[in-house]
């Protein structure tokens, strides 16, 4: 018998990506971001974090890589990865009638070192 989707339990690389995010948003917060919302899915595809930086509107992708074989965690996000992010974040932003600013940051673990990319994507 198959199991329904939400029942299915999380594979090994699931679980360290939530892991990740979870990292991602502690330290996030304790730069003096809040949380909006998290793992925001639409048909055009999803965004990580969405939090609040002042008056900006901050989409955050989070990236994991155990190496830098292929340039690592902040090198994998090729142009379709970034051309998902944009749709996710207009499909985001018509809850609002005037969108506020915005900006997309990526936050890149690689081998346990974290690094946060401000403005990583233009859009």
């Amino acid at each position: 018998m198959r199991m329904p989707g939400f029942l299915r339990p999380r594979t090994a690389q699931q679980r360290a990506g939530q892991a990740g995010e979870d990292q991602a948003l502690v330290y996030l917060q304790q730069q003096g971001l809040q949380l909006l919302e998290r793992n925001f899915r639409c048909k055009g595809g999803e965004i990580d974090l969405i939090m609040q930086d002042g008056k900006v509107l901050v989409f955050v992708e989070v990236r994991m890589r155990s190496d830098q074989k292929f340039g690592g965690a902040a090198a994998s996000i090729g142009s379709a990865k970034q051309k998902r992010l944009i749709m996710a974040a207009q499909i985001y932003l018509q809850r609002y009638g005037i969108p506020p600013p915005c900006r997309f940051d990526v936050i890149a673990l690689d081998d346990k070192q974290m690094t946060w990319l401000k403005n990583a994507i233009e859009a």
